[in-house]
């Protein structure tokens, strides 16, 4: 361990140390009760509702599932017969719901049955983690209580562990504003191949929605009040996870795909960078927003029992392997990050962001990715996260400026991270990353400032389900940044995602796009199609 990433690790344990001793002192203790307001184990904490006493649909959220492994899959509904009421209609008790696994989607062939509770605490969330099941095989799944049935989910297991998987393909999304357009990407997404899908960050936004659904413009409905204000409380991210999973579209796309999920900063506050808010608020404030936040996440999302929260802390960051094919080091690049540089958006850099004390990812996640590129036998090394690795300047001229709040904000931490793949042998190294609204293809350089240094990898760049309204093809930024830099093969401003097949030879990406957002039902087209060989990675046309 070099000197000054030793200091770095150093600083954030007395951070942390310092926080915990802040909140024991102060207010924000409260945000610690998220921590302790659950259903003890063996121990009826509410009464049990009668299920026939349910008049509505309990599913309107749908289902999901993620998180593959080998041997199990993660199950996930809510209960919300009113999804647009605090509490969503139920009252404060527990709900008894019965659920099943099939090998085919009429459930004749039933592999595993049971049931589980959905508890008040965590808003009536159900998950349920299925094991024992033979690896890489697609199972059927669908939740029941009282008269109700849930739609039906599909879903599969990983490869086995040392598998000679031959291909892999996966979808990456990002970015999907309620209020700047339809979900159409994800009716297409529902539609496509693949066996996973990657959701990078922005889940959700935290900003109002007017009672016309912003760029919706409903004619038919209005949505209630309380939407049209800023996300705060623990009640107020509930209500709009419920938003957004009402939408049909994206919740066709969870039924058709096991996701795998992180998060950027709109699912808690837009550029928040660890426990430093956006905005010019006492730290305890933010601390109980960000717990309020953590909480919903994890209440809403297909994530395993690891994740749950501990007041403001979650632990998102992890790994999941398919076969020897590939390793997935799924990042979380908020949530120990330094605060952005020269006060954030795009300066010129200098002494200030290139502090080799500065992180990205925390020293602890550094080297546990670090660590993981070492152990790993797998033939691509493939790290899904938030924002821009690759270095994008904004100018093709020496007055260039450089995003503080991606890892052009980082760069040592970024050098860090290259330097340390090289070190672990990792020969295929693909980074999986949303934010920007736009789709980027980019060859990662030993030495950015050099075109002619060695590619050490790629990064593909997802382009966002709707954040951004419309967009276009070649947006007004188009002829700098391509022009500023050698390294970007890919550049297109509309909506959609990106779908990536991993195979033992190479690996293709194609750049998914829907013509309009702002009215539904676009069609979709593929706006470019590159690939990558083992080996000798750089992308070209395909």
């Amino acid at each position: 361990m070099t000197d000054s990433s030793h200091q770095q690790e150093m600083r954030e344990a007395a951070r942390q140390v310092g926080r915990r001793r802040f909140l024991t002192v102060t207010g924000a203790a409260a945000a610690l009760a998220f921590s302790v307001n659950l259903p003890a184990a063996g121990t009826a904490s509410a009464a049990e509702l009668d299920v026939r006493k349910i008049g509505d649909d309990p599913f309107t959220l749908g289902v999901a599932s993620g998180d593959p492994l080998p041997d199990s899959v993660l199950l996930w509904t809510r209960l919300a017969p009113r999804p647009y009421e605090a509490g969503s209609g139920l009252p404060r008790a527990r709900v008894q719901v019965r659920w099943e696994l099939a090998r085919d989607e009429r459930f004749t062939r039933i592999v595993r049955r049971g049931s589980a509770t959905a508890h008040p605490e965590f808003d009536h969330s159900v998950r349920v983690e299925v094991k024992g099941l033979d690896a890489g095989r697609v199972f059927y799944y669908r939740f029941r209580t009282g008269t109700w049935t849930s739609p039906v989910g599909r879903t599969r297991t990983a490869p086995a562990r040392f598998a000679r998987t031959s291909e892999l393909s996966l979808a990456a999304v990002s970015c999907q504003a309620y209020h700047d357009g339809y979900f159409t990407a994800y009716k297409h997404l529902a539609e496509e191949d693949v066996d996973v899908v990657f959701h990078l960050g922005d889940y959700l936004y935290e900003y109002a929605v007017d009672a016309t659904g912003g760029a919706r413009k409903y004619t038919d409905r209005r949505l209630p009040a309380h939407y049209n204000r800023e996300t705060v409380t623990l009640e107020d991210y509930r209500l709009r996870y419920a938003l957004y999973k009402s939408d049909p579209d994206l919740r066709a796309a969870h039924a058709a795909h096991p996701f795998v999920v992180t998060w950027d900063d709109h699912e808690t506050e837009n550029n928040y960078a660890g426990d430093i808010p956006e905005n010019d608020v006492p730290p305890e404030e933010f601390l109980l927003r960000r717990a309020a936040a953590y909480r919903a996440y994890w209440e809403n999302q297909p994530l395993r029992a690891p994740q749950r929260p501990t007041g403001p802390d979650m632990r998102l960051y992890r790994r999941l392997q398919f076969g020897r094919l590939a390793q997935f080091d799924i990042l979380d690049t908020r949530q120990y990050r330094s605060d952005q540089a020269y006060g954030d958006g795009w300066q010129t850099p200098g002494p200030e962001s290139q502090d080799p004390a500065r992180t990205m990812t925390g020293a602890t996640q550094e080297r546990w990715l670090i660590d993981g590129w070492r152990a790993s036998k797998a033939t691509w090394n493939v790290v899904p996260q938030q924002v821009n690795f690759a270095q994008r300047r904004d100018v093709p001229t020496d007055a260039f400026k450089l995003s503080m709040d991606a890892w052009d904000g980082y760069p040592a931490s970024r050098s860090r991270i290259l330097k340390g793949a090289e070190s672990a042998g990792v020969d295929n190294l693909m980074v999986l990353t949303g934010d920007v609204h736009v789709g980027y293809g980019f060859d990662l350089k030993k030495d950015f400032d050099d075109p002619a240094s060695r590619t050490v990898g790629t990064e593909i760049v997802a382009t966002s389900i709707t954040s951004g309204k419309d967009g276009s093809d070649k947006p007004g930024s188009w002829n700098n940044q391509m022009k500023a830099n050698p390294h970007m093969k890919f550049f297109n401003g509309r909506r959609g995602y990106a779908v990536v097949t991993l195979g033992r030879e190479r690996a293709r990406a194609d750049f998914r796009t829907v013509s309009a957002v702002t009215t539904p039902g676009a069609p979709l087209a593929t706006a470019g199609s590159f690939v990558t060989e083992v080996g000798n990675q750089g992308l070209t046309p395909a």
